[in-house]
């Protein structure tokens, strides 16, 4: 039996409306509900999803009702027979003859005892052989007639102004959480969670008018790549045996390898773009007013997707130009600060003025010789000790080039973007070892990219990308934020990768009712603790052996007065550098960490709190941690905080520890 919904209020209104005209214009008239995903035809009484396939599902107008069996909810009447029975009770209203009885198409039994009592049985046997009476044939239903008093919620609707658009493309299989949803229904839940937390957190810019909502719309790649025939060739060489592990593999784990073979990752991108530039397309048709941006976001292998489109995208000319040469007037601008420092750690400061009229960076000054030197009217013992300088450090780079680990990996090309300015680490493109594709462009240029669960940092490794260039970031799209859950296995962080030789957690996402979960904050409360006991009792029973053995010596207190004061320095020194640390856990974060141009300066890396049950053990928890963002509140709140920041709208009340 189908399930019904009663339609939103603004819905209903509109559909409402439509039906006072009358004739042909009525019949193919359409009107745009579930905020314009939907488009209902009221002459043929069906409801059709607009951005993607799905059932038509049938819409009725609703006037008579009875009782389901299960959940006790209110069934409507089909609309032509709900007309025959309000006949038939507006005859015994005029009249005032109750008990009437009418049969329904599908041999059920309705009577009109009264006003306030109708019943409505269902058979029991198909033929009523035995002259059983309606009441023998199953127990009644209560039959109502309008909907006044059925206890049922009428949604709100959703705000009519679109601020955002924001795709979502799915990761490996044709379900995407652990209840085996397609990606439409996960993505209708984090719409409808969005629509909650703007409700929560932005209230004052609702309130105000300045705010409408984000527009989340499913990309879906699965059900191409696997109507492509692959199916019907892997199913010929399948063993028989464990058949529902095999199909199940064959449908979802083998969309991995799918994606680095060169054909099908071909197929991949192809629909991925195309997907995402027609439904673009199609929105802009049906909401022509509409002046916002448009995001991103992937779950799992639909990150990587992503991330793959983005690095092999093209930016504008002029934007090109004008990035190049912000790029080289910053990169000057830094290496004239470095031969300024370089002048005062050779106690040469009086010659900045020179070398900054010359226009000299730290690259010219590797390059100078004596004689130019000397015609920069530089003196002769000046000259000696920047010469001393330059030679010295040329041996030194000539011996870490030669010695091991350095000889083996070669990177980019002298003065190409990709290699550092001020060091001898030499970093890969993004892009090397992507699987070799003609990449699609895209129709819009992505506000941001948001990765769900992502192992785009794993991939990046596998492809022999140890590094990412800190000056990197996409050519089309300047903010990209890893969200992820702590125990999820496919996640993988990208921040390490940019800032190696700096060991640092990522941000943590606050909750999104304000503060940390209470299971954290006693498990951080009782580390400190630990912590704190640890040191103060060490510390107790060092004064208590520093006084046992200063024992009282008067023949040698004097000689040895020297000895023992550099003793008792060494001894008070000693503790500060064998201090207990504080765990990682609850190690306080730099103030400032530059994780380089990839999210525009800011931090990328951002890992949710794990709930209390999940953690008493982390492998229970860990296939649900990779599916858990469709109705993550937290993950909801990061990606609406970030879009409206870009719109110059904040939260109500700033959540702690955000950044």
């Amino acid at each position: 039996m189908p399930r019904w919904h009663r339609a939103p209020l603004p819905a209903r209104i509109r559909l409402r409306a439509a039906l006072v005209p009358a004739g042909r214009d009525r019949e193919e008239l359409v009107v745009p509900t579930s905020g314009g995903r939907y488009d209902v035809h009221l002459g043929r009484r069906q409801r059709v999803a607009v951005y993607w396939e799905e059932e038509v599902s049938e819409v009725r107008r609703c006037t008579w009702f009875y009782k389901g069996d299960k959940d006790n909810k209110y069934i409507p009447y089909s609309e032509t027979f709900s007309e025959e029975l309000e006949e038939a009770y507006m005859v015994a209203v005029t009249l005032d003859e109750w008990k009437k009885k009418l049969e329904s198409p599908s041999r059920e039994i309705i009577i009109l005892h009264n006003p306030k009592l109708m019943v409505h049985y269902h058979p029991v046997a198909s033929s009523d052989d035995w002259g059983s009476t309606p009441t023998e044939q199953g127990r009644p239903r209560t039959v109502k007639r309008g909907v006044e008093n059925i206890a049922a919620e009428i949604p709100n609707g959703e705000p009519l102004q679109i601020d955002h658009l924001v795709f979502v493309v799915h990761g490996i299989g044709p379900a995407c959480d652990i209840r085996f949803r397609s990606i439409v229904q996960c993505v209708n839940d984090f719409r409808n969670v969005s629509l909650s937390m703007l409700q929560a957190h932005f209230k004052k810019a609702q309130e105000q008018q300045q705010i409408g909502r984000v527009e989340f719309l499913p990309v879906n790649w699965h059900s191409s790549l696997h109507s492509t025939g692959v199916d019907v060739d892997l199913e010929r060489i399948t063993l028989p045996s464990i058949n529902r592990l095999r199909h199940f593999i064959n449908d979802t784990i083998l969309d991995v390898f799918f994606y680095n073979s060169s054909t099908y990752c071909q197929t991949i991108v192809d629909t991925v773009a195309s997907e995402m530039n027609r439904l673009y397309q199609l929105f802009l048709q049906r909401n022509p007013l509409f002046k916002g941006g448009v995001s991103i976001a992937g779950h799992s292998l639909g990150s990587l997707i992503l991330f793959d489109l983005l690095t092999n995208q093209k930016a504008a000319p002029e934007e090109d130009e004008h990035s190049q040469e912000g790029s080289r007037t910053t990169s000057s601008n830094r290496g004239i600060e470095a031969v300024k420092e370089i002048l005062k750690k050779l106690e040469l400061s009086e010659y900045c003025d020179v070398f900054e009229k010359e226009k000299m960076d730290r690259q010219a000054l590797f390059l100078c010789t004596e004689k130019n030197l000397k015609e920069m009217g530089i003196p002769l013992g000046p000259r000696m000790k920047i010469l001393h300088y330059i030679s010295s450090k040329a041996e030194m780079q000539d011996q870490s080039t030669a010695g091991p680990g350095h000889g083996g990996e070669r990177g980019a090309e002298p003065g190409s973007p990709s290699q550092q300015d001020d060091g001898n680490c030499q970093y890969r493109d993004v892009g090397l070892g992507q699987v070799s594709a003609n990449y699609p462009q895209l129709d819009y240029k992505p506000t941001i990219f948001f990765a769900f669960g992502s192992p785009i940092g794993m991939f990046l490794t596998v492809r022999g990308v140890k590094r990412i260039n800190p000056n990197y970031s996409l050519p089309t799209c300047k903010g990209f934020f890893n969200i992820f859950h702590p125990f999820d296995p496919v996640a993988y962080r990208i921040e390490p990768m940019i800032v190696p030789d700096l060991e640092f957690e990522p941000m943590l996402l606050p909750h999104h009712k304000g503060r940390k979960r209470m299971h954290l904050e006693l498990k951080e409360g009782l580390t400190r603790m630990s912590v704190d006991l640890k040191n103060n009792l060490l510390g107790s029973l060092r004064v208590a052996w520093q006084s046992f053995t200063r024992a009282p010596m008067p023949a040698l207190e004097g000689a040895s007065t020297e000895a023992e004061g550099e003793a008792e320095a060494s001894v008070e020194k000693q503790p500060e550098t064998k201090a207990e640390e504080p765990p990682p856990a609850v190690k306080e974060e730099p103030s400032l960490i530059n994780v380089g141009r990839l999210n525009g300066g800011n931090r990328i890396d951002y890992v949710l709190q794990e709930k209390p049950i999940e953690s008493f053990n982390e492998y229970l928890f860990a296939l649900q941690g990779h599916l858990c963002y469709w109705e993550s509140e937290d993950t909801v709140l990061l990606v609406l905080k970030e879009i409206y920041q870009t719109q110059g709208i904040t939260l109500d009340q700033p959540l702690p520890g955000s950044q």
